[in-house]
């Protein structure tokens, strides 16, 4: 498996990575998916974007192993953007399967640097 982040997301899609007329689109759904994880604090902390398939998987994600699942996140999201299913019960799978991966991705930050939501100095229960 290439570990460009466009090559290795078309081949699950099953576009030959020679095949170039769909990069912009699939390049623009990796994007916002990038987006996504930003937002729940995976990835670099300034933010991470592909222009082509120079980009890699360790340039996202580095070497943490506990983030394996970002690859199967991005090609899920990807795909049910870019060619969903024919039936509501496929995509509805597949939004159960990236719902969870959200749930563990989160679990993962939460581990590295969990913030109080509400600090003691303003919380009034104390």
């Amino acid at each position: 498996m290439t570990d460009s982040i466009l090559e290795s997301t078309k081949k699950v899609l099953g576009i030959d990575e020679a095949y170039t007329v769909y990069d912009p689109d699939i390049t623009m759904f990796i994007n916002a998916t990038f987006s996504t994880l930003h937002q729940l604090g995976i990835g670099p902390v300034a933010g991470f974007a592909i222009l082509d398939a120079a980009e890699t998987w360790d340039d996202f994600i580095g070497t943490d192993l506990r983030l394996n699942s970002v690859r199967t996140y991005v090609f899920l999201r990807v795909r049910l953007l870019f060619d969903p299913p024919a039936t509501s019960f496929a995509i509805g799978a597949m939004k159960e399967q990236i719902q969870e991966l959200e749930w563990r991705l989160n679990v993962v930050r939460e581990g590295d640097s969990w913030a109080d939501p509400v600090p003691l100095v303003n919380n009034p229960i104390v």
